[in-house]
């Protein structure tokens, strides 16, 4: 999301009633919310500043689940030792990436930050290697991991010298798509476990990026002079639809399938993006791109897959 925004940290608990919606087609909706979030970032970065995008983000994504919580009757943790690990996974798994991701589609495309957002999986494999051990890799996760760099290179264009790529908008986005990793596995070491609901804990750690982005954004950026519509439009539906919503989505798919199938959703998301970038905003496309991108998505598939006990 972006990958996105928050992963299951506890065990969900079960659904009450089977929802009137068929998984299948929230699972459809989560994928084209968070392929079309790319896009929406770069509409809002062509009105407002990229730490403007990324507060607004968060503060429209923030509303729906301090509304969903107001629903369900959700209270915010307690505890300073919850707090202060939220504040870092607040940090790793929002405020980060998010801003990073919008300073880098100044100069890459929404197709590019789209697809360097798929390689979480490869950059959590590897970090797995040292830092879970108890996730042991196996011949097929590292042969994955191989295969899905090769195709980082490949959507690059390794063999052309990098030509015509934009090294620190790129480095940014693959920075972000690092981020997300290191926080999935901070947030298993620290908070697995914990008495408070998903929601709850959710909730909580978007309030806090917020509260960063807001602490951060004066110091590097004036406020606005001009409100464009549309880009502030783009911005709302950033956070609202693909902060907010896709959060309360994304854990009614792991209730009700588990959270592998839920997580196919991440081999969606580049692909909709590259759709919506070259469809809507009339982005370039070489071969490299899509061949790599499918390069990409087959390595961290094969990253994913668990030895049968």
């Amino acid at each position: 999301m972006t990958t996105a925004t928050a992963t299951t940290r506890t065990p969900v608990r079960p659904a009450a009633r089977r929802p009137a919606l068929d998984w299948r087609l929230r699972f459809g909706a989560l994928s084209l919310i968070w392929g079309f979030s790319f896009l929406l970032i770069k509409v809002g970065t062509q009105g407002y500043a990229p730490f403007h995008v990324t507060l607004g983000r968060l503060v429209f994504g923030t509303a729906v689940l301090a509304g969903a919580m107001a629903v369900k009757r959700e209270r915010l943790p307690r505890g300073p030792r919850t707090w202060a690990h939220l504040t870092v996974a607040a940090f790793l798994l929002n405020a980060l990436p998010f801003s990073l991701f919008a300073y880098s589609e100044l100069t890459i495309p929404s197709t590019l930050a789209g697809i360097c957002n798929a390689t979480s999986p490869l950059w959590g494999m590897a970090l797995s290697l040292v830092a879970l051990s108890e996730d042991r890799p196996t011949r097929v996760r590292v042969a994955g991991l191989g295969i899905g760099f090769l195709g980082v290179l490949t959507v690059l264009g390794a063999w052309q010298g990098f030509h015509g790529l934009d090294a620190t908008g790129t480095a940014m986005a693959l920075t972000a798509s690092l981020s997300y990793p290191v926080g999935w596995i901070y947030v298993r070491r620290t908070l697995a476990g914990s008495s408070h609901s998903n929601l709850s804990l959710t909730g909580a750690q978007l309030l806090l990026a917020t509260l960063q982005l807001a602490f951060v954004t004066p110091l590097f950026t004036s406020l606005p002079t001009r409100f464009p519509a549309v880009p502030l439009l783009a911005i709302a539906a950033l956070g609202a639809l693909g902060t907010g919503l896709a959060v309360l989505v994304q854990y009614g798919l792991v209730a009700e399938v588990g959270p592998t199938t839920a997580q196919m959703v991440t081999y969606f998301i580049p692909v909709i993006a590259t759709v919506a970038g070259v469809a809507v905003l009339g982005e370039s496309l070489t071969w490299s791109t899509p061949v790599g991108a499918v390069i990409v998505l087959a390595g961290a598939a094969l990253t994913q897959v668990r030895r049968r006990a």
